[in-house]
C-alpha cells in the first residue's frame, strides 16, 4: 500500500490550492514541496476559480476567516465538485466561535467535501450542537485513548456516514475513517502540539495524497496521517538540549522530506476497525 501511494504523490506532478490560514501558509507550503507535490496559495475571489481549475486538489483551512476568503472558499469548492478534484476541510477552531462553526457547516451542506480533517473538539462542534473547542485546540475532554477509542471510532464512521466524507480526527490517537472502516494511528509525540501548524501542514500534506490517489481515499489520508506522525518521532529524536519548538518544525519537515515508502513501512504503527 505505502510505496504505490508514496510514488503517485512524488510522479503525478501533483498541484495544491491553498485557501489556508495566514499562521501557517509558508509551513504548509513548504511540506507539500517536502512530499513531492507542488503548492500554490491564493484566496482572492477573482482566481480561485482558474487556479483550482489548473490544481490537482483544493485544501481549505478556515483558520484565519474573513469575508473575503470565505467567499473564495465557497467559489473554489464549487469549481473543484464541477471539475471532480478532491476538497479538504480543515475547520479550524470550529466551536469557537459562530463565524467558524457556521463557515464549516455551510461548506460541508453545499459543497462536496471528500475530507475533513481536525482534531475531535472541531468534528463534534461540526456534527453536534456543543463542543469543548478551546480557541484552535481540542478540550481536554476531547482526547482519543485506549479506553475510548471504540467509541471515537464508532463516532468517526457516523459522521462519515451523515457527510458522506472521510472523517481524519487527528490527537493522542489518531482515527481515519470512511462509513466502515477505520485506521486507528499510534504514531506521533504529544511535543508536536508545541508547535503551532502541525495540524494545518497535514491537511495541506493530505490534500496532496488525496489528489494523487483519487481511487485509493481512505488509504491514501492514512498514510498521510502515519507519514506526518512518524515523521514527528524521527524529528524529535534529533532534538538536541539547545533546540527547541522551531527547531523542531524545521526537522519534521526534513522528516517528510527524506521520508521513504521502507521507512514508513517499518515505522508505522496502526491497526484497522
Amino acid at each position: 500500500m505505502f510505496k504505490e501511494i508514496f510514488e503517485n504523490v512524488k510522479t503525478k506532478g501533483i498541484l495544491v490550492h491553498n485557501i489556508t490560514n495566514y499562521v501557517t501558509v509558508n509551513d504548509c507550503a513548504n511540506i507539500i514541496l517536502a512530499i513531492g507535490a507542488s503548492p500554490v496559495m491564493a484566496d482572492e475571489k477573482e482566481e480561485v476559480c482558474e487556479i483550482t481549475s489548473i490544481a490537482s486538489g483544493l485544501n481549505i483551512n478556515i483558520g484565519t476567516l474573513n469575508k473575503n476568503t470565505i467567499e473564495s472558499m465557497f467559489l473554489a469548492a464549487k469549481k473543484a465538485n464541477e471539475l471532480d478534484k478532491p476538497v479538504l476541510l480543515d475547520p479550524v477552531g470550529a466551536g469557537a466561535s459562530k463565524l467558524r462553526t457556521n463557515t464549516a457547516k455551510d461548506l460541508i451542506s453545499k459543497r462536496k467535501i471528500s475530507v475533513i480533517r481536525g482534531n475531535l473538539s472541531e468534528i463534534r462542534a461540526i456534527m453536534e450542537s456543543e463542543s469543548n473547542t478551546r480557541g484552535v485546540d481540542a478540550d481536554i475532554e476531547d482526547v482519543i485513548n485506549y479506553d475510548n477509542l471504540e467509541e471515537r471510532v464508532a463516532f468517526a464512521k457516523e459522521c462519515a456516514r451523515k457527510t458522506k466524507a472521510i472523517i481524519a480526527i487527528t490527537g493522542q490517537i489518531d482515527i481515519v475513517a470512511s462509513d466502515k472502516k477505520a485506521y486507528c494511528i499510534y504514531n506521533g509525540v504529544k511535543e508536536m502540539s508545541r508547535i503551532t501548524g502541525t495540524g494545518c501542514q497535514l491537511s495541506a500534506m493530505t490534500t496532496a495524497f488525496l489528489a494523487a490517489n483519487k481511487d485509493n481515499q481512505l488509504e491514501a489520508v492514512a498514510v498521510s496521517v502515519m507519514t506526518m506522525g512518524l515523521a514527528g518521532e524521527i524529528a524529535f529524536k534529533r532534538l538536541s538540549n539547545m533546540d527547541g519548538n522551531a527547531s523542531f518544525r524545521n526537522y519534521i519537515i526534513d522528516a517528510v522530506y527524506n521520508m521513504t515508502p521502507e521507512i514508513l513501512e517499518e515505522g508505522a504503527r496502526y491497526e484497522v476497525r
